[in-house]
């Protein structure tokens, strides 16, 4: 990792952004200011975690795609269908506009999509056994590659007549990503926004999983930073713009424990069996503020 306080380029050389200015004239105010929150003890995106213009364009590319399967999805869930009839939408939708589903065969996952059902937290695996019901909630987690570029995203769905509970927790989950997003500032910390997140769900009753949160993403599915939805102000990296990474707090009904399946070695459940919810959107951290990218 590059450490802005120990390593300063020559103000005459070619920015380290590749904007072919020098650096003096583009990134060395930026890189200073950076630098001074570092001294001050702070953790600082390295410069991997910053995003060109073109790599920028890149993911917004890839995440039309994304945005356009769940839209999919969307038009064509219901009571009655299988969890693998949406795998294979997924599959089909993304490799006819020329992506590549991301969650295939990452680090050994066997679908396109997670399908994450009533107390599933994530990593829901589709399967023809598991058919959707009327009451049901459940999380569609996308995913999608695009010429190298990395989107992501997921939408809950309420199936059919849903109970006032689940559907109060799918509405609060939903507040919690959009006081986060409203949260992303530049030049303050994700604790601060994943504060914000966790406040509204403690006060709405609910819990927020520890083990698992957001990810930096763009370049790789999965980068630095993590991105803690149980932080404290002033904590976590700090937020500079062309940073992307994604907020996507799961929120439970009951407690926040969890425990992994010991069957398939991916689907996370809540310990008491209560539902959990998730949204997901990915945003792009901006001069004035953020660009969502995913939702």
């Amino acid at each position: 990792m590059i450490r802005f306080a120990e390593k300063r380029p020559d103000r005459n050389a070619p920015c380290w952004c590749g904007s072919g200015k020098k650096y003096k004239n583009c990134h060395e105010e930026f890189d200073d200011r950076i630098r001074k929150i570092e001294l001050q003890g702070h953790s600082v995106p390295d410069r991997s975690l910053i995003k060109t213009p073109e790599q920028i364009q890149g993911i917004r590319e890839s995440a039309k795609i994304n945005i356009a399967v769940l839209d999919e999805i969307g038009e064509k869930i219901r009571a009655g269908m299988t969890t693998q009839e949406i795998d294979d939408i997924v599959y089909r939708t993304t490799v006819r506009m020329g992506g590549i589903p991301a969650d295939l065969h990452y680090e050994g996952f066997p679908k396109s999509v997670c399908t994450s059902v009533n107390d599933q937290v994530c990593h829901g695996i589709p399967a023809p056994d598991v058919i959707l019901q009327d009451g049901d909630i459940i999380n569609v987690d996308c995913s999608t590659i695009l010429n190298g570029f990395f989107s992501d995203s997921s939408r809950m769905f309420c199936i059919g007549e849903v109970s006032e509970e689940k559907r109060r927790l799918v509405q609060v989950t939903k507040e919690c990503v959009e006081i986060g997003v409203a949260n992303v500032i530049p030049w303050t910390f994700l604790g601060d926004m994943g504060s914000k997140v966790h406040q509204h769900a403690l006060e709405n009753g609910y819990t927020v999983v520890k083990e698992i949160g957001g990810h930096g993403c763009g370049l790789e599915f999965h980068e630095d930073p993590y991105v803690s939805y149980v932080s404290k102000p002033g904590t976590e990296m700090l937020m500079v713009p062309g940073m992307v990474f994604t907020i996507e707090p799961m929120v439970n009904m009951g407690t926040d424990e969890i425990y992994q399946d010991s069957g398939n070695g991916w689907s996370i459940y809540t310990a008491d069996g209560k539902p959990s919810a998730q949204w997901e959107v990915q945003v792009l951290v901006t001069e004035n503020g953020r660009e969502v990218l995913t939702y």
